[in-house]
């Protein structure tokens, strides 16, 4: 009789020891596990500029708008855009999250549709808990009701803020109507603009209706401590001092409620 010195190795699905103790994921090759980080660290560096993404948990909700403020018309793929659609949802979570005591608005946008901007503007105003915007960049056009809008408002020195009347591209019928319906827009802006800042109303028509500042337009531009002394913009400040009152305004609002309770 001949004896098979080479044992039967059972295939590594049937081998009943990999059966009963199937491979942890932390037993995984080391070659995939750093493939499947690498990979991950070029979809960061792709979509976020970043290797590392930092997170921390906050009571605070960070929101961005940035590029054009879009409204009913879809904008072009190539246009950096802040979908009112989406954002509006997320003022509403915010108002309903009990764990979420305060909202920080970072603008840099050059404005966008006016209905848009006024019904985000209108939303962030009738909020119960406090916040705070802060303009870098630009914020221009409609973006000046969006950033006074919050309870504190701020501007960076080098930012600037462009005000001129309301403008309609496309197809305007000639008629008395649509010009009735243009003055009357103008004047829902100009209300809540002076209802919302410290600004007056003469001033801010003023500084509406100028003439020979902007090259193709009636209008001005404002920069940093300018927009704070005409009284548009609450303080000239950076990130750490709109944080700062932001805590400051949780702080007296967590006191209020207390002494509501009491």
């Amino acid at each position: 009789m001949i004896e098979n010195d080479n044992p039967v190795v059972a295939p590594p699905g049937n081998n009943p020891e990999h059966r009963d103790n199937p491979p942890k994921p932390e037993q995984q090759p080391k070659r995939r596990q750093a493939s499947t980080k690498k990979s991950m660290q070029v979809e960061n560096i792709q979509e976020l500029g970043s290797t590392e993404v930092p997170t921390a948990k906050t009571n605070i909700h960070v929101m961005t708008i940035i590029g054009q403020i879009e409204g009913h018309m879809v904008l072009p793929p190539q246009n950096k855009t802040t979908k009112y659609e989406h954002i509006m949802p997320q003022l509403v979570a915010i108002e309903q999250n009990p764990e979420i005591e305060g909202l920080m608005l970072l603008l840099n946008t050059v404005g966008g549709d006016v209905e848009a901007g006024l019904a985000i503007a209108e939303m962030i105003s009738s909020m119960s808990k406090p916040s705070v915007s802060i303009v870098l960049g630009g914020g221009h056009s409609i973006g000046v009701p969006i950033a006074v809008s919050a309870t504190r408002s701020f501007i960076v020195e080098s930012a600037s803020m462009t005000i001129h009347p309301i403008r309609l591209t496309g197809l305007v019928i000639g008629a008395q109507s649509s010009f009735d319906y243009l003055e009357k827009m103008q004047e829902r802006v100009n209300r809540f603009v002076v209802g919302h800042s410290n600004i007056s109303e003469k001033k801010w028509k003023e500084l509406l209706y100028k003439t020979g500042e902007l090259s193709r337009d009636i209008g001005t531009s404002v920069i940093g401590k300018d927009a704070v002394r005409y009284g548009l913009i609450d303080e000239v400040g950076g990130v750490s001092q709109a944080m700062e009152k932001l805590n400051e305004l949780i702080k007296i609002n967590k006191e209020s409620k207390k002494g509501l309770k009491q």
